[in-house]
């Protein structure tokens, strides 16, 4: 995959099949437009193209959005390069961008920029200045400018549709099945091992603390998880607390993987953990020994779900 950081940088050598969005996740719905991008591609005739952006829109034109992301950018890139697509721009979205009409975007950036032969999107895209135009908008303009248009219909588990905005609402609350199950892939953090007060190690849980450093990726509910940890491209299982380590008056919140039967020292280098399933909440205990038992307990839990698998 040819990876682009601006819409100008990218040179078509033959007309494009395309998409566009935030692809926040990357997830079940996303993949199914990808999947038609590169099932339309497959002749030779045409080459693939995916069109995203960074800053996420909301960051730009909400002066108080908060949101958190699904994927910081290079695991986004990661998981679109996963689906086949050739190309991937991803172009910095600012106020000047936002300010397009649909027809300014239509005709400077799809038509005479990519050489759009045909775009597929989701049910639900909206574009332009003020997010004005809709499918029917973009219908017209390929009658106009002579381009197909294809839309996928939302994708659906139990009759909802899967959504980012759903998905982060469910790794916030915790109910890990769900997301993973609408991302279609184990939600997964990833960062570098950094050291922390090292008091797992003092009490036969030696933990990797994850650092990462886009503060916009969502970190899930706190609590304790089953997981699968990355290192060196080999997959190990473990655990996870994800906050403040209120047995041991811990002042920030923390991110510590254990990974079972595992010893090497891994100090900055970067791994990632996918979070498999949600076990507890973080508790605070009446003792160093009591935190202890409930960890053996929690290996036990985590090591009994990960060997379901």
């Amino acid at each position: 995959m040819k990876l682009f950081h601006s819409i100008s940088d990218f040179q078509s050598t033959k007309k494009t099949i395309l998409t566009l969005g935030t692809f926040d996740g990357v997830h079940i719905g996303h993949k199914k437009i990808l999947e038609r991008i590169t099932q339309n591609t497959e002749n030779g005739k045409y080459e693939s193209l995916v069109l995203t952006f960074f800053p996420h829109p909301r960051m730009v034109l909400q002066e108080k959005s908060e949101i958190k992301l699904l994927n910081i950018i290079s695991e986004k890139t990661k998981l679109l390069e996963e689906t086949g697509i050739e190309n991937l721009i991803i172009h910095p979205f600012n106020e000047s961008f936002s300010r397009l009409t649909a027809e300014e975007f239509v005709h400077s950036i799809l038509v005479d920029q990519f050489q759009i032969q045909k775009i597929i999107i989701g049910h639900d895209h909206r574009f332009g200045r003020n997010r004005t135009a809709n499918i029917d908008d973009l219908i017209a303009f390929g009658e106009k400018y002579g381009f197909e248009v294809e839309q996928i219909s939302a994708q659906e588990i139990q009759d909802v549709s899967v959504s980012s905005t759903k998905i982060r609402k469910a790794l916030n609350e915790g109910d890990m099945d769900l997301a993973n199950e609408y991302l279609g892939y184990n939600y997964f953090l990833s960062g570098k091992v950094v050291k922390g007060k090292q008091l797992g190690r003092t009490i036969g849980f030696p933990t990797a603390n994850i650092e990462i450093d886009e503060d916009y990726k969502l970190i899930p509910k706190k609590g304790v998880y089953a997981v699968k940890a990355i290192v060196d491209k080999q997959e190990f299982a473990g655990m996870m607390n994800i906050g403040f380590n209120p047995t041991v008056e811990g002042e920030k919140q923390t991110i510590e993987v254990h990974i079972f039967d595992f010893d090497k020292d891994i100090y900055e280098q970067n791994i990632e953990v996918s979070l498999v399933h949600y076990l507890r909440e973080e508790q605070k205990f009446g003792s160093v020994d009591l935190l202890i038992e409930q960890l053996k307990q929690d290996q036990i839990n985590a090591q009994k779900f990960l060997n379901t698998l």
